[in-house]
């Protein structure tokens, strides 16, 4: 079984239920006076991976998500909804969200309560 999702080859852990596969289209004007769309789609309907979110993981695997993520452009794999396949895009990330849980003994953080990330299709045809 393939991993859920990868980023520039590395397999994330499952991330919890709730992820959003959030499709659109860009499109190159908007309205007229009277409210009609007179603009046109412009290039390919993309895709944003919304709500990816991993609970109660250790520290460090929060760690190499964040690392993973540090380049602004990435490459994602996952399954698409949309296109019924496995799909690799290129994609950025949003606000990535950390919530740690710290270890008072040494005051480094031995878990991670919630890390959660958006990464959004850039598009690229």
């Amino acid at each position: 079984m393939a991993a859920i999702i990868t980023v520039n080859g590395i397999e994330f852990p499952a991330p919890v239920g709730g992820m959003e596969h959030i499709i659109t289209d860009a499109v190159n004007n908007g309205r007229n006076a009277n409210g009609e769309v007179i603009g046109e789609r412009v290039g390919r309907t993309q895709e944003k991976l919304n709500n990816l979110e991993w609970k109660m993981i250790d520290a460090h695997t929060a760690h190499e998500i964040l690392v993973a993520f540090s380049n602004f452009f990435v490459f994602v794999q996952y399954f698409s909804i949309l296109r019924w396949q496995w799909v690799t895009l290129k994609m950025y990330p949003g606000d990535r969200t950390v919530k740690p849980y710290y270890n008072y003994v040494d005051g480094e953080p031995t878990l991670v309560e919630s890390l959660k990330v958006n990464i959004i299709d850039c598009g690229i045809l």
